[in-house]
C-alpha cells in the first residue's frame, strides 16, 4: 500500500559526518554571534566587521537608550522615596550655577535660533537637513541647569553619533555631515527645574527643525 523505500546504511550520516555538520553549524553561530549579534545589540564589535557595516552604531544607540531608561527609572524610584519623606533635599550648585551663565558664542550673525524648555527628565531633539560634507556652525547653551546631549545624524537607513556629553552647560564647535540626512541634537534634563535649551547655527543646510 505505501511505496516507501526503507533508507539503507549508505543514505544513513555516519557519526562522523553528524560531528562535522555540528560543528560547522556552531562556528557559523559563533561568527553570527561576534560579527552580527555584538554589534548590534551590545555595540562590541571585535572584528570591526559591525563597525563596517553600520551595526555597532545601532548597537551604540540601543546602549545608549537602555541607559536612558534605567537613569528615568532611577529618578523616579528617588521622587517616590523623597515624595515619602520630608526630610527635605540639600541644594546642589550646578556648574552653570557657581561659574556664572555661559554665553552663546559669536551672538551676531546667525541664521537660525530654537529654544526648547525641558522639564525634568524631559527630552527634546533638533536637526539640520544636510548633504553629505556639509559644515554647520552651532553654539548652544542650558539657561538654569545643565543637560546630557548626544549630537548625531541619521538618514538613509545609515547613522552616527559625533559627541555626547552628561550633565554639560553649553558646546559649540562645526557638524560636518558624514552623509545626506538629518545631523543635530539631542537633549535630556536630568536635574530636578526646568532647564531652557537654546541653539543657534549658521553655514550649510537647508533647514532646522525640531523632531522630538
Amino acid at each position: 500500500m505505501f511505496n516507501v523505500s526503507k533508507p539503507t546504511l549508505d543514505d544513513v550520516p555516519t557519526s562522523k559526518q553528524l560531528l562535522r555538520s555540528t560543528c560547522i553549524a556552531l562556528v557559523a553561530a559563533v561568527a553570527i554571534l561576534i560579527a552580527i549579534v555584538l554589534p548590534s545589540e551590545y555595540a562590541i564589535d571585535p572584528t570591526g566587521i559591525g563597525r563596517a557595516l553600520g551595526l555597532t552604531e545601532m548597537g551604540e544607540i540601543k546602549t545608549q537608550l537602555a541607559k536612558e531608561a534605567a537613569a528615568d527609572a532611577a529618578m523616579d524610584a528617588a521622587k517616590a522615596r523623597a515624595a515619602g519623606t520630608s526630610t527635605g533635599n540639600a541644594s546642589i550648585a550646578t556648574p552653570a550655577q557657581t561659574q556664572g551663565t555661559p554665553q552663546l558664542a559669536n551672538d551676531s550673525a546667525w541664521r537660525d535660533e530654537v529654544r526648547v524648555v525641558l522639564k525634568p527628565g524631559q527630552g527634546a531633539e533638533v536637526k539640520l537637513s544636510m548633504k553629505a560634507g556639509e559644515k554647520a556652525e552651532f553654539s548652544w547653551i542650558a539657561e538654569g541647569g545643565v543637560v546630557n546631549f548626544d549630537t548625531h545624524g541619521d538618514g538613509g537607513g545609515q547613522s552616527i553619533s559625533y559627541e555626547k556629553g552628561r550633565a554639560v552647560p553649553a558646546d559649540d564647535g562645526v557638524i560636518q555631515a558624514a552623509f545626506n540626512g538629518n545631523h543635530g541634537w539631542f537633549w535630556r534634563n536630568r536635574g530636578d527645574a526646568d532647564v531652557a535649551v537654546v541653539v543657534r547655527t549658521r553655514g550649510q543646510y537647508a533647514e532646522m527643525k525640531r523632531v522630538l
